[in-house]
C-alpha cells in the first residue's frame, strides 16, 4: 500500500453526487490525503488557477458541464493537473478517448478503495515532480538572464569543450579575460565545473 506523499497538495473531487463526494473525501482522508470537493464542473473551472497543485478526481457524467467537457476546457487553459476519471461501465470508451488526450487514468465503478487511493497518491507525486522540475527550469532560466553577452559567448564555448586558450583566440580576448568570464559564469550559474554546467543547461 502506497503512503501519501508529504507535500502540500490536494485531491480535487468533482462530482454532482453529494454522497459520492463525501465518501471519496472520507476515503482519502483516511489515508492522510487532503481532499476538497466540488459540486459542479463549473465551480471547479471558476476556481482553477495555474498554481493549484494536486490532482483531479473527476466524474465523467454530470449534470450541466460534463467531466469530459471540464477536462477539455482545463487543457485549453493550460492546466496540467493529473486527471483520474471515475466512470460507469458504459463510459469506458469515452474514458479511453480521454486518456489519449492526456488524462492520467480512469477507474470504473464500483472500484476498489485502496486501488483508487494508490492511483491518486501516484498522481499527486507525479504533479509534485512535474512542478519541481518546472521550478528548477525557471531557476536556470533566471540565472541565464544574469549573464552578460560576453559571458554567454564564453559559456557556450566552455560547454562545447573548448580550452581557455582556444576560447581566447576565437573571441579575440586574452586568456586572463576568459578566465574571469568563466569564473563569473560558474558563480552566477551555481556550478563548479564545466560538466555540472552542461548538465544544468540540459534541463532547459
Amino acid at each position: 500500500m502506497s503512503a501519501a506523499p508529504r507535500f502540500n497538495a490536494k485531491v480535487h473531487i468533482v462530482d454532482d453526487d453529494e454522497a459520492i463526494r463525501d465518501a471519496l473525501s472520507w476515503l482519502l482522508q483516511s489515508r492522510d490525503v487532503q481532499a476538497e470537493t466540488w459540486e459542479t464542473a463549473g465551480d471547479f473551472l471558476g476556481a482553477w488557477t495555474p498554481d493549484l497543485a494536486g490532482c483531479l478526481l473527476l466524474d465523467i457524467r454530470m449534470e450541466g458541464m460534463t467531466g469530459l467537457e471540464l477536462f477539455d476546457r482545463l487543457r485549453e487553459r493550460g492546466c496540467r493537473l493529473p486527471v483520474i476519471f471515475l466512470t460507469g461501465h458504459g463510459d469506458v470508451p469515452i474514458a479511453v478517448s480521454a486518456l489519449k488526450k492526456g488524462a492520467r487514468d480512469f477507474v470504473e465503478k464500483p472500484f476498489n478503495d485502496n486501488d483508487l487511493v494508490d492511483l491518486v497518491i501516484e498522481a499527486l507525486a507525479f504533479d509534485a515532480e512535474q512542478r519541481a522540475r518546472e521550478a528548477g527550469q525557471a531557476s536556470v532560466t533566471a540565472r541565464l538572464a544574469t549573464l552578460t553577452q560576453r559571458e554567454r559567448q564564453v559559456m557556450d564555448l566552455v560547454v562545447a569543450g573548448k580550452l581557455n586558450k582556444v576560447i581566447a583566440d576565437d573571441l579575440g580576448i586574452s586568456m586572463r579575460t576568459v578566465e574571469v568570464h568563466r569564473a563569473h559564469v560558474f558563480e552566477k550559474m551555481g556550478v563548479k565545473t564545466a560538466v555540472e554546467l552542461a548538465r544544468l543547461l540540459a534541463t532547459v
